[in-house]
């Protein structure tokens, strides 16, 4: 070969190699809903902020670091659009939706894959249904339309934190509360530098809140979205199943993580829901211990909360378990009174006044307290405290069964008391002996229908006899020692 030769041999093979990453097969959109859902959900926050207002909505920005991209919930739950720095203005003037994406970046793709960008408008209309698609340097000139016409719109934009991967709003604002109170930092969040920017350029725009209208619509899920949290909920109890199997004395709590993980990406989630809650002994005593680090003790009680993200959605289960496989005397009378509790609540649950559904739980437990054999006085004490508060729980207005889950593990929505069809919420009541330093959680994820209520994760054992029954089979991690 001559050395002449050499620099057009290279540069044929940098520009196949360049065809062949801008011909892989990278997903442009999610298949898990069509565009008419997201056409319907644009519309009802149409409906909601009227015909002289519109609504802005920021997309996530690039991550830093190798890090897989995930679109913030409200984003997705709008567009489907799943391009960093992306933003969508729906428009109540005319009853439409826009959609701003950054442009194209040749060299990006080539290495990542192709992402939808302003110069894929047709195609971006025709999978999103949005009505039109700009370059997002365009947002301003159109907001200044809005701003210096005659007749000013309203301009609703989420004041409340976005949620981005492994996130809910109260850790969102938490996280952002952290940064402003620090005095070496104090930068505004990334949602609240949004509302400063606008207000900065266009000082006539009256600023609404749109948190609450969105909200309101993911508070009751769709068919489509309650198969994918009956999904996660799915791989969320095969981790734990598989987990309980593989758990003995000796082995590290992340050990039981690495199991879930598995189970999780095996089965097609895309993330974490949340990071993993195992905690052994008195770990346990703090409800969201996530380090992982303590090694397993025979006559230990182990607390496992998991799941995974399936397409934007999570869920929310947890079991306990003895380490050793068996339920010690301690163990067996504490959790078979709290199982029994826990069913108390399950069995009463069904659409209508949540009051109502508490106060019919309460009148079990007031016969489960009265029957029960506890072993230590202390253990009567903490069971009729805890009865008590579930009895005060029941009174307040609007009552509260447990959290909702969603998009994110503790979902926004604000009910007014009732449960209606197609509410997915977890119950997720707490018993503490803190003479011992003794937690027990147990956790379901429960879907409102027509005419009652399933348990989506009641394949998942939570009886002693079961789960001493899984305990014995052999577990993935046996089948590969450390």
């Amino acid at each position: 070969m001559t050395l002449s030769s050499k620099p057009r041999l290279l540069t044929l093979f940098i520009c196949l190699a360049a065809s062949s990453a801008l011909a892989q097969d990278v997903p442009l959109f999610t298949d898990d809903f069509p565009a008419e859902e997201f056409r319907a959900r644009r519309e009802s926050v149409l409906d909601a902020i009227g015909p002289n207002a519109i609504a802005l909505v920021q997309g996530a920005a690039s991550p830093v670091g190798y890090i897989r991209f995930r679109q913030t919930n409200n984003f997705y739950y709008l567009t489907g659009v799943e391009s960093p720095h992306a933003y969508l203005l729906l428009d109540g003037t005319r009853r439409e939706a826009r959609l701003y994406l950054p442009h194209r970046n040749p060299a990006r793709e080539s290495s990542e894959g192709k992402l939808l960008s302003a110069e894929d408008d047709e195609m971006t209309r025709e999978l999103t249904g949005v009505d039109a698609v700009y370059g997002a340097e365009l947002l301003s000139e159109h907001l200044a339309r809005f701003a210096w016409g005659g007749n000013v719109p309203a301009v609703y934009v989420s004041f409340r934190p976005s949620e981005g991967a492994a996130m809910s709003r109260d850790l969102a604002t938490r996280g952002a509360s952290d940064i402003a109170s620090d005095p070496w930092d104090g930068r505004p969040s990334r949602d609240m530098q949004f509302i400063t920017r606008i207000t900065e350029r266009f000082p006539q725009f009256s600023i609404e809140d749109l948190s609450p209208v969105l909200d309101q619509l993911r508070l009751v899920k769709s068919p489509r979205e309650i198969e994918l949290i009956r999904e996660a909920t799915r791989l969320s109890g095969f981790a734990i199943l598989e987990s309980m199997r593989s758990t003995k004395a000796g082995m590290m709590e992340y050990e039981l993580d690495a199991v879930a993980k598995f189970i999780f990406y095996r089965g097609g989630a895309q993330a974490d829901g949340y990071y993993s809650l195992i905690a052994s002994g008195e770990n346990a005593w703090y409800p969201h211990y996530h380090h992982g680090k303590r090694r397993l003790v025979d006559g230990d009680f182990l607390l496992m909360d998991y799941a995974p993200d399936v397409g934007y959605y999570t869920s929310d289960v947890t079991r306990m378990w003895p380490v050793n496989g068996t339920f010690n005397e301690w163990q067996r009378d504490l959790y078979g009174f709290y199982l029994a509790y826990y069913k108390a609540i399950l069995e009463s649950i069904q659409p209508g006044d949540v009051n109502a559904i508490m106060k019919n739980a309460a009148t079990k437990m007031d016969r489960i307290l009265a029957d029960w054999k506890f072993t230590k006085p202390i253990y009567r004490d903490a069971a009729e405290r805890f009865v008590a508060a579930y009895k005060c729980r029941a009174e307040r207005t609007p009552a509260s069964l447990g959290h909702g889950v969603g998009m994110a593990v503790h979902d926004v929505g604000v009910h007014d008391g009732s449960l209606v069809p197609g509410m997915v919420f977890t119950i997720e009541p707490q018993f503490r002996v803190p003479e011992e330093r003794i937690y027990i959680r147990l956790e379901d994820v429960i879907l409102i229908t027509e005419d009652g209520a399933e348990n989506l994760s009641a394949f998942l054992p939570m009886d002693i006899d079961g789960i001493e029954k899984v305990m014995k089979e052999e577990g993935l991690l046996q089948s590969y020692p450390k």
